[in-house]
């Protein structure tokens, strides 16, 4: 008995053949099958004639089961898995597959080059749930919104110290810009600002996270209240609302996924890219972000709805490192001296008018400037001011105290009656005290005895002439 052929064919060439095998009963026409297959018409007689010829297993395709004509060679492939390995370990495959062909000359589809590296253990498949949240539409124009956060990540792969990425991401066009520095606070985010400003110019508003430095919790000044102000501001917010950017703090990392996935980005593919320079210092870095930041946004940067830049032009550089510094508010001494930061410091020149309170600003450049109004004071720093010298005179003009009333005032009639009886009672006790003691000691009176005191000085006296002898004779 003969074994049956089997046939392995797939849904849609089943179709395929019922439409004809149609054909071939002559109930349709080639036409019409050629509509229902979405073929051509010669397409359709060439399946004619080979069913007709081989039967059913005709409607197979040909070139099922042989190797394909564009399968790369074992050893290309090896020579692809070796690099993987070595040189782009811990590279995804579409960042592999791009530096592949760019410093490689290896031309791979990335695709292609996935499955590989499944096989071989260089990837996996990461499977998450995530938490369902409402999507957000961009911003329509450029400039109308930037999203700023710090990235703290070892980004030099333990070749150098730990840096933090200052991150600004446009939320309409992703258009990127960022900075390494030492640690996430106020100077590296008004420098990382002014380096925005001067290259875009000033935006509409910026989306930022509730860290310290970028959010007021404290109390109000007194200057805060009176100018009507609801909350405490950073010293990061002061200098926005100077230049009249508007804040706005996001409730959550998700609230601002965008620059989120910009470091999510970053921290594999710039680590990667640095790792190849053989990047090693901040400065390194830095200069790195000057040829890479431009080639990233010409490939991911997107066009905005609307065509419209909403940046202002920067202030002028003096004034714009004026408002970008941290200022904080001094009283002037009598001497023309102020304390800030425990160290003292004595204004050098002759100020016209009378002058309470004066502003230092710690600015970008790392100098300390004393600022009266728009000027700036010139000043140096001593070791603390000069005390007054015991021996001076007191000033004869300074007024005394308020005369305190007399105990007899009328307004203090009942206290100074207390206080009387009070003294009068002392008296009397004082008095029968006195009298008791003189009693006592009379010969007349019972309490006496005067034999108590003689007869006790008596027997000190012996005592001490008996230890006396006992010296002598020993």
């Amino acid at each position: 008995m003969e074994k049956e052929e089997v046939i392995e064919v797939t849904n849609q060439e089943l179709r395929k053949l019922k439409v004809i095998e149609q054909v071939i009963e002559k109930k349709i026409k080639q036409r019409k099958a050629a509509q229902l297959l979405e073929l051509s018409v010669r397409q359709v007689i060439r399946l004619v004639k080979r069913i007709r010829r081989e039967g059913s297993k005709g409607i197979v395709h040909q070139l099922r089961g042989k190797k394909s004509n564009r399968k790369h060679s074992e050893s290309f492939k090896e020579k692809v898995i070796k690099l993987c390995q070595s040189k782009y370990e811990g590279f995804g495959p579409t960042l592999a597959q791009e530096k592949l062909e760019e410093r490689n000359k290896i031309n791979i589809n990335r695709e292609s080059l996935r499955q590989w590296m499944l096989e071989a253990g260089l990837w996996e498949i990461s499977s998450k749930g995530h938490k369902h949240r409402e999507w957000r539409e961009r911003r329509a124009c450029f400039g109308e919104m930037i999203q700023i956060d710090g990235s703290h990540h070892d980004w030099l792969e333990g070749r150098g110290p730990w840096l933090v990425l200052m991150g600004y991401i446009d939320d309409a066009a992703s258009e990127v810009l960022a900075r390494f520095y030492n640690y996430e606070g106020t100077l590296p985010a008004m420098d990382s600002f002014y380096r925005y400003t001067k290259k875009y110019g000033l935006p509409h508003s910026i989306y930022i996270d509730r860290l310290k430095a970028y959010h007021g919790d404290g109390k109000l000044t007194l200057e805060e209240e009176l100018a009507g102000k609801e909350k405490s501001q950073s010293q990061f917010e002061r200098a926005l609302g100077e230049l009249g950017v508007d804040v706005i703090h996001a409730q959550s990392p998700q609230a601002k996924g965008r620059i989120e996935r910009l470091f999510k980005t970053f921290q594999d593919r710039l680590v990667k890219e640095m790792r190849l320079a053989g990047v090693t210092t901040k400065e390194e870095a830095n200069r790195f972000l000057e040829t890479y930041l431009p080639k990233y946004n010409r490939r991911f940067a997107v066009k905005p709805r609307e065509e419209a830049d909403l940046h202002r032009p920067a202030p002028r550089e003096k004034e714009l490192k004026h408002v970008l510094s941290i200022q904080t508010k001094h009283v002037l001494r009598n001497d023309n001296t102020i304390r800030h930061e425990n160290q003292f410091y004595q204004i050098a020149e002759k100020l016209q008018t009378a002058v309470k309170e004066i502003v230092v600003e710690e600015r970008l450049d790392g100098k300390l400037y004393i600022v009266l109004g728009q000027r700036e004071l010139a000043y140096r720093q001593i070791t603390q001011p000069a005390k007054r010298h015991p021996e001076v005179e007191k000033n004869p003009h300074k007024l005394s105290k308020s005369p305190k009333p007399a105990m007899n005032h009328f307004l203090k009639k009942e206290s100074f009656e207390r206080r009387l009886r009070l003294q009068r009672m002392k008296i009397a006790k004082t008095s029968h005290l006195n009298a008791f003691i003189q009693t006592i000691s009379t010969k007349d009176s019972p309490y006496h005895y005067p034999h108590s005191t003689d007869q006790h000085n008596q027997q000190h006296q012996q005592q001490k002439e008996e230890k006396e002898l006992l010296l002598v004779h020993s």
